[in-house]
């Protein structure tokens, strides 16, 4: 799944998107409430894509190429662990 603002889109694999554990810890370790979880699957809220802050925690929290974060005003460049 992919969802695009803006500045930023999130890209969430879906061989992932099903885990209900996944989903809420995505939703538990992101500041700006970019991940929820409906119907115990990850979700992302649009409205707030723009809101990153480009911490990284969602893909440190999430399996190794599960979750990207793309920089749409930087070309698509994605978001990399720190």
């Amino acid at each position: 799944m992919r969802a695009d603002a803006t500045f930023i889109a999130v890209e969430v694999d879906d061989a992932v998107a099903g885990d209900a554990a996944l989903a809420a810890t995505l939703a538990e370790v992101c500041p700006v409430d970019i991940y929820a979880v409906r119907g115990r699957r990850v979700a992302i809220e649009e409205h707030n894509l723009d809101e990153c802050v480009l911490c990284g925690l969602c893909l440190d929290a999430a399996p190794e190429g599960s979750v990207r974060v793309l920089r749409l005003y930087d070309e698509g460049a994605p978001l990399t662990r720190g």
